[in-house]
């Protein structure tokens, strides 16, 4: 039973993300989900993986650290991405365990991601938190902050700086979530010149907003609750 939900939620996540794509005229396939798994047991996560879901997000570096051991017969059919805040102390053994880390949120962490990558042959993509909402309880740079850092973030060239990430402010509707999508978007434009660094993902937008981040340009969406929406323990 919960195999079938989730491929339905699954299914009608892809559709909703495929839409909004085209809305935003772009392919529909432009827009990659995360998955995000925070607090899901293993045996969501699998039939969810043999339902085609490929990125996997998760929140805290240990529980990812345990999962991705847990589900290491998976292999290469999962790509696990941290969505969560990361200290410096968990860097080097998050590092080779995932394609993305999505919450890069100062300079410091930035730098000790870019030492740790000179001993891997193919290290992962970071993208830069932005706190967009201003909302103290967030992390991440300010826009003026990244502006100000472009120069040292440009200089750390161990680890692919692939793009920005945000998050709307809570109890933010999609409509009014729509401001950080866009404040995020202009601000890769603005970096993409100062850094000389292509810059291409956005990792923008959750259940409750994600098409409207699609529409203002995500790259990259995290969603969770849609897709276990049903699901029973």
């Amino acid at each position: 039973m919960n195999q079938e939900r989730i491929r339905t939620n699954l299914d009608a996540v892809l559709r909703r993300i495929a839409e909004a794509a085209v809305r935003s005229g772009r392919r529909a396939d432009a827009v990659r989900l995360v998955a995000v798994t925070k607090k899901c047991p293993s045996d969501w996560i699998r039939p969810l993986v043999e339902c085609g879901a490929r990125d996997l997000g998760e929140n805290y570096p240990q529980e990812l650290w345990r999962k991705s051991e847990a589900l290491a017969d998976l292999g290469d059919s999962v790509r696990w991405h941290l969505i969560g805040h990361l200290q410096s102390n968990k860097v080097k053994k998050t590092l080779p365990l995932v394609r993305m880390i999505h919450a890069v949120d100062s300079l410091n962490l930035l730098r000790a991601l870019n030492d740790a990558a000179r001993a891997l042959d193919d290290p992962p993509g970071v993208c830069l938190q932005v706190n967009t909402s201003a909302e103290e309880t967030k992390h991440g740079w300010t826009e003026e902050q990244i502006l100000s850092d472009a120069e040292p973030i440009a200089a750390c060239r161990w680890i692919p700086i692939a793009g920005l990430m945000t998050m709307a402010a809570l109890g933010t509707t999609a409509e009014s979530a729509r401001e950080s999508f866009v404040r995020l978007r202009v601000l890769g434009e603005k970096l993409r010149g100062q850094m000389g660094l292509p810059l291409p993902e956005l990792s923008m937008g959750m259940s409750n907003d994600f098409e409207a981040a699609i529409e203002e340009g995500a790259t990259l969406v995290r969603v969770g609750t849609a897709l276990f929406e049903g699901v029973e323990p």
